[in-house]
């Protein structure tokens, strides 16, 4: 049973004024580094909720985030916001220094949205053709295959191993199979930063933890910057390097063992947190 996860006895508590500028500055690259991602300023409403409120920080290259926070809190919505599927209120977000907005290589950006793997299960494709589809974002649609592209798409799915599967249809394989098909997908456009929402919904302990260092490889090996939504806060807090806590505000940007701190943690969950990490 995982009980990383924490138990909310009081939601009543929220981010104070920026309490975690000083974790903030403990993280942060050296100044002349170009940040892989720059977020300034985000604000965004839903009608009259608030839903994120001036969120600022910065994400180096090779950097390994993980974002987490409550339900409601803004984790899917400021992603969606830095992937340019949502446009905030105000406020920018940078790709190596420039703007969304003006950034052309998208195929830069690879995103495995929330219950992606329950969705594309669904479909009868095999493998190597939901892996193939992730290529169209650095080739365009209806663009001929070249020598490279199939050496991408194969390098993918090695990657991931999934080759040794590639022509079974995705439907017929398990909830972590699936999960790293998606990532193949992704991986296939040879993208510089990963965003996942979710991965380790659908999959058992023991299968999140080798996602989890599956992950950590694509870190130390590839150089990839990764970002990942998660509830599940010991796994985070074994394998991200850096943390950025959510709760409409940033209450905490900076190594793991800082933001568990209780002061942090009361912010993000409320007055009664019952946590434990598994070694």
């Amino acid at each position: 049973m995982n009980n990383s996860h924490p138990q909310n006895h009081d939601h009543s508590t929220h981010a104070a004024d920026h309490p975690g500028r000083e974790l903030e500055q403990k993280s942060r690259a050296p100044e002349h580094a170009t940040p892989a991602i720059e977020v300034t300023g985000v604000n965004f409403k839903a009608g009259n909720s608030q839903i994120l409120k001036d969120i600022s920080f910065k994400v180096s290259p090779g950097d390994y985030l993980g974002i987490i926070g409550p339900n409601g809190g803004g984790k899917t919505t400021l992603i969606k916001i830095m992937l340019g599927l949502l446009k905030p209120d105000s406020g920018t977000v940078k790709y190596f220094g420039t703007d969304l907005n003006k950034y052309r290589e998208r195929y830069e950006i690879g995103y495995v949205p929330q219950k992606a793997s329950e969705t594309e299960g669904r479909f009868p494709a095999t493998v190597e053709e939901v892996v193939k589809s992730g290529r169209t974002a650095r080739i365009g649609l209806f663009k001929r295959f070249s020598s490279d592209d199939r050496r991408a798409v194969d390098s993918a799915m090695e990657t991931a191993d999934v080759a040794r599967f590639s022509k079974k249809t995705v439907s017929k394989l398990s909830g972590g199979e699936r999960q790293r098909v998606m990532i193949a997908r992704a991986l296939a456009s040879e993208p510089k930063v990963l965003f996942m929402d979710e991965p380790t919904v659908a999959v058992d302990v023991t299968t999140q933890e080798k996602f989890y260092d599956f992950l950590d490889l694509l870190n130390q090996k590839m150089g990839l910057t990764i970002l990942v939504v998660s509830h599940d806060i010991a796994a985070v807090a074994k394998k991200v390097s850096t943390v950025l806590c959510l709760n409409q505000e940033m209450v905490c940007h900076g190594k793991p063992a800082l933001f568990m701190k209780d002061e942090y943690m009361e912010k993000l969950y409320g007055k009664k947190v019952n946590l434990i990490l598994h070694g």
